[in-house]
This record gives structure tokens, sequence and C-alpha cells, in this order.
């Protein structure tokens, strides 16, 4: 027994839970997300190195620039030097300045433009993946989980690239370099530094346990939450019907509440993360202070040589800085929290992330033969699964024959053909060439199939562009071809532009009619052996579907050709009928002029 499952099959009518699922367990996508993060890095490209290497330079630059400014103050109080004299060196402190500034906006600049970057690559190769699954695939994610993993996700991870990465760089070397440069110059100072900097990064860590277990529930609330309003809003009609629309306002009142104070909380323990830096840096600050002062009045005698006022500036100055590079981490390092969330979330919801970014490709129609087509205990039921189209049914359409299906309205037709290209589930066998359904990759069933669905998707671009999404590589003479066959070029000569006439999204500017034919027209850009349409002669006039039917069945010669359809005009043309009814297919007696002009 066959089963192609979709997700509104296997959730049925029903609508999500008022109440928010669980918080998942740790997986090893988990613990698998900071080498997803380093594997990320090589999409920024240079400009993230410089983004890293650039505030190492400035760090080196201020060294200077701090030796220089106690370098002027202590040589005019300490020297008598005249103002004159220091001149030079004051331009030197000044220039400096201004350099550090612009390395330090030219660091941040790059940063945000490699975490563009990587953004950019990484929502491209997610999008092209999900398109690129096929929609009989059971692990198909909500909508709205995937909006949310594709958008706010991936925006989460702005944040570690941009800031994260430069900070964590200057805070493994930078004080390790001014440590290296202070000890000699004084010992006391220099281990007052590399005794209180290690423990920043320690209570960081402890406070950094919490904060990434908060942030994972975060980020899980917020997909909860979204994929949940988007459910609703599919479902809004249902919840008007049954007088819920204000449980579920007050349901998602109450998710949004509980999602407020999960961010709360993240923030909480961040600030707790800053704070508990500070502290420690103004420790280590206060106590260089301390010793200088104390070292002045003669109350210490550390110091094998007297302390100069040169010296001692240079050690305040320095102090502070010595600490900055992992204060900046402290700021910035939920980031690196919620960057490892989000790829957690993304993987949960989409799957692995791609080794390589993939942009989107059409599949190209590919040559053959007609394709043979047989059902056997076929059972398919409606979209919501509450009413039964056909039950245990058998139909068999040898290769390159054209049949017609008849009905009304709403019994069935358009499900049945969507369910023969794959796009909707059903129990029992469903061949195609003598192979099951589910045997065929997506990429040979679409490109040796051709679906004209009732409401064909048209884009915001040219009439002749629209057809040409049928085949990319179709020439001007082509879709020229394509449009007289399909009857466009008759409407469109009287357009202003004719095939270049842009039209809007989902024909926007066109009658359904023209809408119609429009889609059709792409038909005679491929070369399917299984050719589905989906009423193609729908709000058109008698003449006009005639002379389309004509142009139909001309081209789907030697191919195998099945439209659903309640014209009986049309289903005399074929070489057999059926007709929808009593949950299976009835074979139609056809006129004697089958085939004939309707």
């Amino acid at each position: 027994m066959r089963r192609l499952a979709c997700k509104e099959c296997r959730r049925g009518t029903a609508l999500p839970s008022a109440t928010p699922a669980k918080d998942l367990p740790v997986t090893p996508q988990e613990k698998a997300a900071g080498k997803a993060l380093s594997r990320l890095q090589r999409h920024g490209g240079t400009a993230l190195w410089l983004a890293i290497g650039l505030p190492l330079v400035s760090g080196g630059l201020l060294v200077w620039q701090a030796s220089s400014l106690a370098r002027v103050i202590g040589r005019a109080v300490e020297g008598r030097t005249p103002v004159e004299a220091l001149l030079p060196t004051v331009g030197i402190v000044l220039a400096l300045l201004v350099l550090r500034a612009g390395i330090s906006a030219l660091g941040d600049w790059l940063g945000t433009f490699a975490a563009e970057a990587i953004k950019r690559d990484l929502r491209e190769s997610l999008f092209s993946a999900l398109l690129s699954r096929s929609p009989r695939r059971r692990d198909q994610p909500d909508s709205g989980a995937a909006v949310t993993a594709i958008v706010d996700q991936v925006e989460a991870l702005d944040g570690y690239f941009a800031r994260y990465l430069p900070a964590a760089g200057q805070a493994a070397l930078l004080p390790l370099v001014f440590g290296a440069i202070i000890l000699p110059l004084d010992w006391v100072a220099g281990l007052l530094f590399l005794v209180s900097a290690p423990l920043i990064p320690v209570f960081m860590a402890l406070v950094g346990w919490g904060a990434q277990a908060a942030t994972d529930r975060q980020a899980q609330a917020l997909t909860r939450l979204s994929g949940r309003f988007a459910d609703r809003l599919r479902g809004l009609l249902t919840l008007k019907l049954f007088g819920r629309e204000a449980a579920e306002i007050h349901g998602i009142v109450s998710a949004s509440e509980s999602l407020r104070r999960r961010t709360l909380g993240v923030l909480g323990i961040a600030f707790l993360s800053s704070a508990v830096l500070e502290f420690f840096a103004a420790l280590g600050v206060a106590g260089v202070a301390l010793y200088l002062g104390l070292t002045f009045i003669d109350f210490l005698h550390l110091r094998s040589s007297p302390l100069t006022l040169e010296l001692a500036l240079f050690l305040l100055l320095m102090a502070p800085e010595v600490y900055n590079p992992l204060r900046l981490l402290a700021a910035h390092y939920h980031d690196r929290a919620s960057a490892k969330a989000a790829i957690v979330e993304i993987e949960r919801q989409l799957g692995a992330l791609p080794a390589e970014p993939t942009p989107l490709s059409d599949i190209a129609p590919r040559a053959g033969r007609a394709i043979a087509l047989d059902l056997a205990g076929l059972t398919l039921r409606t979209p919501d699964r509450q009413r039964v189209i056909l039950s245990e049914t058998s139909l068999s359409v040898p290769a390159g024959q054209h049949i017609a299906v008849l009905g009304p309205s709403g019994q069935g037709k358009s499900t049945l053909l969507e369910a023969i290209a794959g796009l909707r589930a059903c129990e029992g066998d469903l061949l195609l060439d003598g192979e099951n359904l589910e045997a065929w990759s997506e990429e040979d069933l679409r490109a040796r199939t051709f679906l004209l669905t009732q409401r064909p998707r048209l884009i915001h671009a040219s009439i002749a562009e629209n057809i040409a999404l049928a085949r990319a590589d179709a020439t001007r003479a082509e879709i020229e071809q394509a449009a007289e066959k399909a009857g466009v070029a008759q409407f469109a000569a009287a357009l202003p532009e004719g095939l270049a006439t842009v039209i809007g999204e989902d024909g926007v500017g066109l009658s359904g009619g023209q809408a119609q034919r429009v889609a059709l027209a792409r038909l005679f850009l491929r070369d399917a052996g299984l050719i589905l349409l989906d009423e193609p002669t729908a709000h058109l006039d008698a003449e006009t579907e005639a002379a389309v039917m004509t142009a139909v069945l001309d081209y789907a010669r030697g191919r195998t050709l099945i439209v659903a359809t309640h014209s009986q005009a049309v289903a005399a043309r074929f070489d057999k009928a059926w007709r929808i009814a009593g949950e299976t297919l009835l074979p139609v007696a056809l006129p004697a002029h089958k085939k004939g002009v309707a």
C-alpha cells in the first residue's frame, strides 16, 4: 500500500493546540552549531578577515598613542619642556586618534558587509533547498516555521559575524600583547593584569551556559509562535465559523507574553554577564591606580627604580585598555549564543545547512516517449481528508492515449490530476510507465510531465517572460509560436506592447480566459510525455475553445494527454472519457464524431 503523505494529510483539519509544545531536548545539532558557524565564515570572504584583523592593528596603534600621550604630559610636567618642542608629539597623538577612529569605522563597515554576504548566501541556499524538495516528502516544514527560519533566525547570525568574531579576536590576543608590554615596565601592574584578566572569561563562561539554554528556549518559542500565527491566519475562516476567534486571540496574546518574558530573561542574563565583567575590570583598574598612588606617596616600595610620571600615566592609560577587549567581548557574547540557537533552530526546521550555496536553477524539460498511466486500488481523498473522491479505483491509460475526466466542479478532478503529478497524497498504486510514482525522482517527474492547474501562477513580468517560464532557453520565435497556438497572440496584438506588455502578479490586467491561455502557452514549449490539463478552456467562448483544443490535440499527438473538464464538447474530441461519480471512475460513451471540430 502506497502513501504519499503531505503535511495537510498528516495534520488533518486539527489546528495546533493553544498550549506551547515542550522545549526540545538537546540534540547533536546543538553540538555541531559551532562547526556550522565556522563553515559559514568562509562565505564572508576577505571582508570578514579584515574586520577581524583591523582591530588588532588599532590595538597596536593604541600602545603608540598611549606612550606618546604619556611622554607629552611627563615631559611637560616633570621635564618643563616648552610647548613648541612638544607639538610634533601632540600631532602624532592626534593623527593616531583620527587613524584609529577611521580603522574602527572601516572595521565595523567590513564586519557588517561580511555578515550581510553570509546571510544572503545562506538565505539563498536555504530557500533553494526548500523549493527543490519534493512535495511528496514527509518532512516538509510548516510555512510559518520555514519563514521564521529563513528570515528571523538567519538574521540572528548578524551580530555573531559583524561584532562577536572581531571582538573575540581582540579578546584573545590584545590583553596578552598589552600584558607582555607592561610586565617588563612594571612587574606589579603586569601581575595585576595577568591575574585579574583571566577571571573575566571564566565567569563569562559560567554565565554563558545559562545564556545559551535561555536563548535556545527563546528561539524555539519564536518559531512556535510564528508557526502558530501562520496556521491561525490560514484557518481564520474556520475559526470564525466555529466562534473560536476570541479564544485564539487570547491564546496568541498569551503565547506572545510568554515569548516576551523569555526574551527579557535572555537580556537579563546578558546584562548579568556584562555586570560581572565590569566588576572585575573595575577592580583591576582600581588596583593599578591604588598601587601607583601608594607608590608615589612612598607608602609602597615594590620597585627597584623610581616611578616616573610618564610611566605611571602610561600604565593608567593602558589599564582600561587591557580590559576593554574583554568588555567588548562580553557586550557581544550573547550574539554568539543567539547565533548558535539560530543554527540549531534552522537545522531543526529545514535540515542540515547546505555545504555550499546552491542557487536556484530550472528543471530543464526532457524529451522522451509518451508515458503510460496505471491506477490500481487507488484511494484518493480531498486535501482536508474529509471526503473520499475515489475508493479502490483502477484505471489504465496506454502511452499516447488522450482521455477526458468529466464531472461538475467540486467532484475532485483537480485533486486527481495533482495526485498523478505527485502533488497530493493517495493510497494504493499509481504507476507511470510501470514504475511506482515514489520511485520517480523529482527532477525526472518535473522534466517529463506538464501540469496546468485551474489557477496557474503568473508573475509580475511581460507576457512573453511568463510564457518562457516553461523553458528558460526558449527563443523569441518559439515564444511567439507558442502564443499563437494558445490564442495569446489574438488578444496580445491589441495591447500597446504586444507580448512585451507587463502584467501584474497573478495575471492582474488580464481576464480569466486570457490568463489561462498565457499559462497554456507554456505547454507548447515543453516536450512532456504526460500532459495534465485542468479546465484549459475555462472562461473561453465556444469558438476560441474549439481553436485552442485543436492546437492542444495536434501538439499532444504521440503524447499521453489527460484533461479535466466539465465541457461535453471538449470531451467529445478525446479517445475516451471518464466521469467521477460515486467514489469511482465510470466510462462515458462518446458521440461518433469524436475528435472532430466541436
